[in-house]
């Protein structure tokens, strides 16, 4: 079997081998040693010998460096990041580690600015080894969906809003749409959520639902979520059949008509009690 290296911009598991003064050294199958400094060591869980998981990236001298802290997003991974620094070269942004991730003036499809967020990519030099992120990410972009069917579950990342709805990207490889008429929850650039196969097109782009495929599926759900809000709100709230449609969504992040067949199936299945002018759990 061949011996693992360690991997810049990813996580890795690694045996402590020697205490050092500036902290442990971790050593990978091959013997390669990356250095975790003292701040990030425990020393109670951190001994000669034991294994522990930490992520390596490059610090300011790129020199590998080892952390048990998790950035906003690892290679090959997408993230919502916030310019720090900006200098004539590139900008720099914050991905949750003491050192800001670089963004080359070359990877910019427009000038960033101070405080501002963009959609990036996280991406390896592989002839430096230094970790970058780039906004030109449609290259990245997968459309082999052999491996996908519909219903299943995915993860994404709100990239864009469209007079259609949100553009999405799905499990850091694929793009997606949600409709807007499926939508029934305030969502913005940057909101990471679940979801589901709804549609693979032919063009190999994905059509996503917010839901769970299927009626049963769905009921369920929004049974214990509303379920769930009224117990958050001291077990009664000022809800019923009638209810506005836009107090719903608000709510509960439902249409009315999956709002009404869930109350249906709480009432039905003695867990909620319906009054002419609120619902409680009984």
């Amino acid at each position: 079997m061949k011996s693992l290296m360690i991997k810049i911009g990813e996580m890795n598991r690694l045996e402590v081998v020697r205490d050092t003064e500036p902290g442990l050294y971790l050593q990978s199958k091959n013997d390669d040693e990356v250095l975790l400094p003292n701040s990030y060591v425990i020393e109670e869980e951190m001994t000669v010998g034991s294994l522990v998981d930490v992520f390596v990236y490059t610090d300011s001298e790129d020199r590998p460096v080892a952390t048990t802290k998790m950035p906003y997003a690892k290679l090959g991974e997408y993230g919502y990041f916030t310019v720090v620094d900006y200098k004539s070269y590139g900008a720099f942004v914050n991905w949750g580690l003491p050192k800001d991730l670089f963004v080359p003036l070359s990877q910019q499809k427009e000038y960033f600015s101070i405080g501002s967020k963009y959609i990036l990519r996280v991406c390896l030099d592989e002839k430096t080894d230094r970790l970058y992120a780039t906004q030109k990410i449609g290259k990245y972009f997968s459309y082999e969906t052999k491996s996908l069917h519909k219903s299943q579950e995915v993860y994404m990342l709100i990239l864009a809003q469209t007079p259609l709805g949100y553009k999405v990207i799905v499990d850091s490889l694929y793009e997606g749409m949600l409709f807007k008429n499926e939508i029934f929850e305030t969502l913005k650039k940057g909101d990471r959520r679940k979801g589901y196969i709804k549609n693979i097109r032919e063009d190999g782009k994905l059509d996503i639902s917010l839901r769970p495929m299927g009626k049963k599926a769905n009921s369920d759900k929004d049974t214990e979520k509303i379920l769930s809000i009224i117990a958050q709100r001291g077990g009664e709230i000022p809800f019923t059949y009638k209810s506005d449609a836009d107090d719903i969504k608000e709510l509960f992040g439902l249409s009315k008509k999956s709002y009404k067949r869930a109350l249906t199936n709480l009432i039905e299945s003695k867990k909620i009690l319906l009054s002419s002018n609120s619902i409680s759990i009984i």
